[in-house]
């Protein structure tokens, strides 16, 4: 059985009420109105019995309540009740002695009580009030009013009821007009504030359901090309697969990424560049098949799914169709762009037997044609010395936004007090099947593809997350600040300064509590666009720092010129000072350089207790490495900052 939708529903169960509250109303209203003519019959009763009757019937007729045969009426007396009778238009008049006995009718001879009026008239004596009910009379309804007599004085004791009949024909009628027109006002009033009501329901029904669809639709699309995104097209990548392994047939995955994107951005500007995808987004739809389906996975980087394909052969030229989408210019605000592309592909069951598969070595083939400029490549592990890379940026690639990435981190010492004066995050990663990998393997092949952009910003989301945790729940951490590593990649990124700008807001976390660390390499990558960036960057109130200096060649000029506030000294110098008298020297003048450019100076990899006290004599500020503590998790480092306070030299001190 079909359900009904929220607006029938609704429908359904208003019209119900509205039907059942117009009922009440009538019923309400038609009793009112019958109550109040009948009240206002029993006061012309009642008056006509005061006025009429109690009053022509003299002091001495008192006997004839008592003694009929006793008293006989006088012709005036009669002649007066029956006036009073003509002038209230009664249908008649009876009275009735206390026993119910029949002693006068206006209309004839008396006539006894029936059981029913012997009833009403008991009644009316024991409690001395008007007791009437409606009964038909020739086929008339008559209103039948039975009146205790008290002759003058109403709490004096009764010696008789009159009964009154009165005419209901006319009530009755003007009774039934009055509910027919009320009840029609009634249903007229409730069915507009239905209409009304309903109306303003069906549009907010009608507005929430568009609201849904376009959710629904911003969920699975991309908001700039309305093509599926990651999310849909893994759906039916799925589904796609699941037919497929039923009937035996390959199902292909391209991945398509626009090359030097970021110089179109960076010179033209974000809307031609956002333009430039929307006209990709058009011919690449234009080249593929119905059951095909294109999606953009984000930034410059779209895919197409080939759910039916006869081969690999087929799928390699739906390869090369697509690619040769790009032969002609691209049409941009009169500007002929002239764009180019990288396409991998990849086919199940040949290459992958799952879709987490299917995409990684998709990505990897992507990856691989624009590393050899080659503008197609299908998947082959065995092609190349490099595919060890491309399948470790493939699985890096899924690793993000999984709980495969995290950052841990490792205390920075003041060399003097022994206080911890900050933090450095470090990326780890633990991958499924090959467990941690350690960075020096993923960073510089992130590095290499560019995909270090996305990394960096993905860190410094962790890391601005955890240090806001901190703050909210760990007083220890909150004059802590935090550094994490920058690529020079980032450091070109024109929009890379609003991004932690907004990062920091959303976060509420104060500036100076991020440090950002980069090489020396990066120094000198791009000394123009990196000299505007550090300096955007310092304006936040970002502190910035030289990491594993000595390593480089970094000029004197470099290091003037850019808003630093730390220096710090490469691991491989610390550790030859234990037993390198040369090393010692190398680290003197470093940190003598970096006190005279007004620099804080941070030594990296300090592991014994003779390396700390060499650099506390060359005035060494402050020292990281396992010393004090390895990299631990943001739920570890409270108790390894507790185990640090009691390592402070005044703490030892006491407690020898």
């Amino acid at each position: 059985m079909r359900r009904l939708s929220l607006t029938g529903t609704f429908a359904v169960v208003s019209l119900t009420t509205m039907v059942l509250l117009a009922g009440a109303l009538i019923y309400l209203f038609s009793s009112t109105l019958e109550t109040q003519a009948r009240d206002d019959g029993e006061r012309v009763a009642e008056t006509f019995v005061t006025m009429g009757v109690e009053r022509v019937i003299t002091p001495m007729m008192r006997q004839f309540w008592v003694d009929p045969e006793a008293v006989v009426y006088s012709e005036r007396q009669l002649l007066l009740i029956g006036s009073a009778n003509r002038v209230a238009e009664l249908d008649s008049l009876r009275l009735y002695g206390i026993s119910g006995e029949a002693l006068w009718s206006s209309i004839g001879p008396p006539t006894a009580l029936t059981a029913d009026e012997l009833a009403l008239h008991n009644k009316a004596l024991r409690d001395l009030a008007l007791v009437s009910t409606i009964v038909q009379i020739e086929g008339r309804p008559v209103l039948s009013v039975f009146v205790p007599v008290t002759y003058g004085d109403a709490f004096s004791q009764p010696y008789g009821v009159a009964n009154v009949q009165l005419p209901y024909a006319a009530t009755e009628s003007l009774l039934r007009d009055a509910v027919v027109l009320m009840s029609s006002l009634i249903m007229v009033a409730l069915l507009l504030a239905w209409l009304l009501l309903y109306r303003t329901v069906h549009r907010a029904s009608t507005v929430l359901r568009a609201q849904a669809r376009e959710n629904e639709h911003l969920a699975l699309h991309d908001p700039l090309t309305g093509l599926p995104n990651r999310r849909l097209l893994s759906d039916r990548l799925e589904r796609a697969i699941a037919i497929a392994n039923r009937r035996n047939e390959p199902v292909a995955l391209l991945i398509l990424d626009v090359d030097r994107f970021k110089e179109i951005n960076d010179t033209l500007g974000h809307n031609r560049g956002d333009t430039l995808l929307v006209e990709i987004a058009a011919r690449l739809c234009k080249v593929v098949r119905d059951a095909d389906t294109v999606a953009r996975l984000g930034g410059d980087e779209f895919a197409i799914l080939a759910p039916t394909i006869a081969s690999l052969l087929d799928a390699d030229r739906l390869a090369r169709r697509i690619h040769a989408v790009f032969d002609e210019p691209f049409m941009i605000d009169e500007l002929a762009l002239h764009v180019d592309c990288s396409v991998g592909l990849a086919v199940l069951p040949h290459h992958a037997a799952d879709v987490t598969e299917l995409f990684q070595r998709a990505d990897i083939a992507m990856y691989g044609a624009k590393t050899a400029h080659v503008g197609v490549l299908v998947y082959d592990a065995d092609s190349d010395d490099s595919s060890t890379d491309w399948l470790l940026l493939g699985d890096l690639r899924v690793a993000l936004g999984t709980d495969q990435l995290s950052v841990h981190y490792q205390p920075k010492i003041d060399l003097v007090s022994g206080d911890v004066v900050g933090l450095e995050a470090l990326l780890r990663w633990n991958h499924p099947q090959r467990g941690n990998i350690p960075p020096n393997l993923f960073i510089p092949v992130a590095e290499r593809s560019g995909l270090i952009r996305t990394l960096t910003r993905y860190v410094l989301e962790m890391v601005l997350t955890q240090v806001a945790e901190w703050d909210r729940v760990e007083a220890q951490f909150a004059y802590l600040p935090v550094a994490v590593n920058l690529s020079a990649r980032n450091l070109v990124e024109s929009d890379f300064a609003e991004f932690v700008e907004d990062l920091l807001a959303s976060h509420m976390v104060e500036p100076h509590r991020l440090e950002l660390e980069l090489t020396e390499s990066a120094l000198i990558e791009d000394p123009t666009r990196t000299h505007q960036m550090l300096h955007r960057l310092s304006e936040l109130g970002v502190t910035l720092a030289v990491d594993d200096f000595g390593t480089g060649y970094t000029s004197m000029a470099t290091l003037e010129s850019m808003p630093l506030t730390t220096l710090k000294i490469d691991r491989s110098f610390v550790v030859r000072m234990s037993d390198d008298p040369a090393g010692v020297t190398l680290v003197r003048a470093m940190v003598e350089l970096a006190h005279e450019f007004g620099l804080a100076v941070v030594a990296e990899g300090v592991e014994d207790e003779d390396v700390t006290d060499q650099l506390r004599a060359l005035g060494c500020d402050v020292g990281q490495g396992f010393l004090w503590s390895r990299p631990v998790s943001g739920d570890d480092l409270p108790e390894v900052l507790v185990q640090l306070s009691f390592r402070r030299p005044e703490k030892e001190a006491s407690l020898r």
